[in-house]
């Protein structure tokens, strides 16, 4: 299996690459409690069109080492560089989805575009889902806290009761298998109590606002109308007035999980963006796919 250290600590990372090694890079940053699983829907179509793509387990997550400290969004984010540096990727676009957004946008900040050519955030809790400077209309940090404690009191139980929200299952062409809730919260719940609550203390604590005007590559923002998770208005709206460059896709019906119940769109809307930057940097594309139209 592919490792690598962390340059941060030393603990040991676990990411797949698949696909050829000369198509465009595609790195996929996941959503809390999960590792580079959530992706299947998008890797394998992508892979089998020519596209290399790279996904992360973050630390703690999937199949990486679960250390007790590092839970914070720059040790992350230097993680996630870690891999770039490693696999030596250039050109390459950073996928993020929910907290992953921010693991890709403070990737860019922190150290610049050389390995970078573009993002796309799915999805995302970014700049911020809590009340802090940067959003001052955030949620109230005293209902984050009493959720924690519900959250620490029986995990199992919290992933089952936001099924529903989580898909926006409750509208016509969003309702996921049985079988597919029962192995997305068993991926959940294979992630270990103290990197859950790290993880959350990350999306409790991100506040980017400031750092959004700098970034310097093109951004497509994928968010669905009825993600509850993290609410396009305060999300994927803000961010794309933010960000000089960028475009806003949002999805009718779709919630937070929209990576599933939106998958087929989604992907189409990556390859697209993807190739339309490779166009652009004069690399080549995958498979011929349709023209990008923002």
């Amino acid at each position: 299996m592919p490792y690598y250290d962390s340059p941060v600590d030393g603990t040991r990372l676990h990411y797949v690459d698949h696909g050829p090694a000369d198509g465009p890079v595609a790195v996929f940053a996941a959503s809390a409690y999960v590792g580079h699983e959530m992706w299947e829907y998008q890797i394998l179509p992508l892979a089998e069109a020519g596209y290399r793509c790279v996904a992360l387990d973050r630390r703690g997550h999937g199949r990486s080492e679960s250390p007790w400290s590092g839970f914070d969004l720059d040790t992350l984010a230097d993680d996630l560089h870690g891999l770039l540096d490693h696999l030596d990727l250039r050109e390459a676009t950073l996928i993020g989805h929910s907290i992953g957004t921010g693991e890709v946008l403070r990737c860019l900040t922190r150290h610049g575009t050389a390995r970078v050519a573009r993002l796309a955030l799915v999805a995302g809790v970014s700049p911020g889902l809590v009340r802090s400077p940067g959003t001052p209309d955030g949620v109230d940090p005293e209902a984050v806290r009493a959720d924690d404690e519900v959250f620490r009191r029986d995990r199992a139980a919290w992933f089952v009761s936001g099924v529903d929200a989580f898909f926006a299952a409750h509208l016509p062409g969003n309702e996921p298998s049985p079988e597919y809730v029962r192995y997305l919260i068993g991926l959940c719940m294979a992630t270990g109590p103290r990197a859950a609550t790290g993880i959350r203390g990350v999306v409790a604590a991100l506040d980017m606002a400031a750092e959004l005007p700098a970034v310097n590559v093109p951004v497509l923002v994928v968010h669905g109308t009825d993600d509850t998770s993290a609410p396009l208005a305060r999300t994927g709206e803000r961010v794309a007035r933010l960000v000089p460059d960028s475009t806003l896709k949002v999805y009718e019906r779709g919630g937070h999980g929209l990576f599933v119940t939106h998958a087929e769109r989604l992907t189409a809307d990556l390859r697209a963006f993807i190739d339309a930057g490779a166009a652009r940097d004069g690399a080549p594309a995958g498979a011929k796919a349709d023209a990008w139209t923002p």
